[in-house]
Formats: structure tokens, sequence, C-alpha cells
């Protein structure tokens, strides 16, 4: 008879189960309602966004624990964006040294990942170590990263011109890889110390 219950059995059943048992994530009161009756995962799933969506019930969203340890945390999902940042300069490198300048049509390949790499990059790494969690939103995050890529970009230019080296493609590249790599580093462990201060204060 339990497959026969209609929405509103359905409804005053989860927000049963969510006074009593207080679920932390919608997987596990979908669980918790699975244990009772033989509902499928989609249609209590359906319900559970429709009573949130009416505000008579509020589950805090499920949040992965901090790791102790960098170097685990390094290895987590949460530390995607660091690796995936390391994997596009690396590879916008490789293509700007090996693809020559007239070699149509991969050049357009080195010229917009190189954009990217010029106009983006540096401001992005620099802009989240500052801010290692998420005190600006995107369209901040995005003007904010143009813009300090267009403010770093000319001093590392302005500083490589009193140098031996002088304002060439290789002394250019290389610079702006140390830099992006220095503050993508330094914005990885303050995003680790941050989340870890927080985690403990949340705890006490």
């Amino acid at each position: 008879m339990y497959k026969n219950l209609s929405e509103d059995e359905i409804d005053q059943q989860i927000i049963q189960t969510v006074k009593e048992k207080n679920p932390e994530n919608v997987d596990q009161l979908i669980k918790l309602i699975q244990e009772k009756f033989p509902l499928s995962e989609q249609q209590i799933l359906n319900r559970v966004l429709n009573l949130q969506e009416k505000e008579k019930i509020r589950i805090k969203p499920h949040q992965t624990p901090t790791p102790q340890k960098l170097s685990t945390y390094l290895s987590s999902s949460q530390a995607s964006w660091y690796w995936i940042t390391i994997t596009f300069t690396l590879t916008t490198t490789l293509i700007i040294f090996t693809i020559p300048e007239n070699a149509m049509p991969l050049a357009y390949t080195r010229y917009i990942l190189g954009s990217i790499f010029v106009l983006w990059l540096p401001g992005y790494t620099f802009t989240k170590a500052l801010f290692p969690e998420k005190e600006l939103d995107s369209v901040e995050r995005v003007a904010l990263s143009i813009g300090i890529s267009l403010a770093l970009v000319p001093i590392i230019g302005l500083l490589l011109n009193y140098t031996p080296w002088g304002v060439r493609l290789i002394p250019i590249t290389l610079s702006l890889i140390a830099l992006t790599l220095t503050c993508a580093s330094a914005a990885i462990v303050r995003e680790h110390r941050t989340k870890l201060r927080r985690g403990s204060k949340t705890n006490t």
C-alpha cells in the first residue's frame, strides 16, 4: 500500500523524518525514507526539492571535512582548481614553445591559450591568494583577475627591461610561469589554513 501514498503523505513523512532524524544531507534523508517506504529515489527527491522550495524543510548542505595535512588536501577534490591551473599553465607553455606563430591554423590555439595565460591566470591566482575563500562573487573575481593581470604583466615587462634578458618571449613566459605558480601555491596554502580555522571554530 506504500506505493499508493499520496504526495501529501510523502511530504508529511519527509517533514517528520527531518524533525526526528535531522539528516545531514539529501542523500541521507532519501535513505531514511526508503527504510520505511519502498519509494524510488527520484520520487523522494522530487518531493524533497518541492518542500525545500516551499521552505517547509531546510537541510544543511553536506560539507566535506578538510584534511588536516596539506598533502592530503592537495589530493582531494577541493584542490582541483590548483591542479587545473598548473596543467593549463604547463600546457600553454608547451604550446607557446613548440607551435610557431606562422603554423596556421594551430597558431590560433597558441593565441587563445596565450591570451588566457597573460590576461587571466596571473590575476586569478593573485586574487585567489588574497581571497582564498568565497569572499568575492564570480563577477568580482573575474573583474579583479583581469584587472590585476593587466597591472602585473606590464610591471614584469618593465622589470625585465632592466635585466640582461630583456623583454623577449622566453623571459616573459618564464616570469609569468613563476608568478602564476607562486601565487597559486600561496593561494592553496592559505585556502587550506582558512578552511581548517573555519572548521575548528564550527566545532567549538
